[in-house]
């Protein structure tokens, strides 16, 4: 199947900005949709950002709306999160991850349907 690898974290003040990337490699030439999710520590592992497999649209959670931006290039077979304004809550591991197939607006948001995930890359932000 998919295998992926997120980078790109690291260290930021509030307010400042990080750009994380999550290649994929190996069964590329099918259809998937690609999401990131994060989870902090003592924390459920939530949904944060989203495109389906057709590409186009971008599905966010409202805590990073504004700030968030993703972005797929399919030509590549790599997303990106731009990350920007951030706080400290957005602390986290953050995940890239590919499920199969086309996804539902409301069921790209749902981690049991991704088979596929990346390590994670740790974000760190200071107050």
């Amino acid at each position: 199947q998919v295998q992926l690898v997120e980078s790109g974290g690291g260290w930021v003040q509030a307010g400042g900005s990080l750009t994380l990337s999550c290649a994929a490699s190996g069964r590329t030439n099918g259809r998937f949709f690609m999401g990131w999710f994060r989870q902090a520590p003592g924390k459920e592992r939530e949904f944060v950002a989203a495109m389906n497999s057709n590409g186009g649209v971008a599905y966010y959670r409202d805590a990073v709306k504004g700030r968030f931006t993703m972005s797929r290039d399919n030509t590549k077979n790599t997303a990106t999160l731009q990350m920007n304004s951030l706080k400290p809550e957005d602390a986290a591991v953050y995940r890239c991850a590919a499920g199969v197939g086309l996804a539902t607006a409301q069921s790209i948001r749902d981690m049991r349907l991704y088979n596929s995930w990346g390590q994670g890359t740790q974000v760190t932000v200071s107050s």
